[in-house]
């Protein structure tokens, strides 16, 4: 499995990426290995992630969702009342 997935930082803002092993990818987020954005902003949570079945289409989500403004972005959050949306 791949995901598309938006943290919340610990500042209030987003940072939207993609992974293969999402709870992994997640602790190194959190441990400071992840991106140089959360680095900083650390702890991070999971405030929404999108399953596919191959990296392009994660890949391709996770631009889709990076040029979205942020209001745009809070809708999609907040569509799905666990924090999580599954995807095929």
């Amino acid at each position: 499995m791949n995901y598309t997935y938006i943290l919340k930082c610990s500042d209030g803002t987003y940072y939207t990426g993609w992974t293969n092993n999402l709870e992994k990818r997640i602790d190194d987020h959190n441990s400071g290995k992840g991106a140089k954005y959360t680095k900083g902003r650390r702890p991070v949570v999971l405030a929404y992630c999108e399953t596919f079945a191959t990296r392009q289409e994660a890949m391709r989500r996770e631009y889709e969702i990076k040029k979205l403004p942020k209001k745009d972005k809070l809708k999609l959050m907040n569509g799905c009342s666990d924090g999580g949306q599954e995807k095929s």
